[in-house]
């Protein structure tokens, strides 16, 4: 009985971690139709030269840009965009 429960369980929250993956294509999207409005990428820099030292840091960075720009994005989105630019930029672990 605890096994199965142990099963299900740990099933559900592989399930769970799959749905609420970041999704990179609409991350890039996001952030091709919102944010060359104010910049190039060259402003995506690491590093003590960079303004964003962390993935935590370009979260924040994301919600900074996106509130500024009034876009009003779901928290969802703005993951996609933060995932996107790590992905593609960053490389933060």
């Amino acid at each position: 009985m605890r096994l199965t429960l142990s099963l299900a369980l740990c099933c559900g929250v592989l399930a769970s971690q799959a749905t609420f993956a970041a999704d990179l294509k609409n991350g890039k999207a996001l952030h091709d139709g919102s944010c060359f409005k104010c910049h190039d990428t060259s402003v995506y820099q690491r590093g003590k030269d960079g303004r964003v030292q962390s993935l935590s840091a370009l979260d924040k960075q994301v919600r900074r840009c996106e509130q500024t720009l009034g876009l009003t994005w779901f928290d969802d989105q703005v993951e996609d965009v933060t995932h996107y630019l790590n992905a593609t930029f960053y490389k933060f672990e």
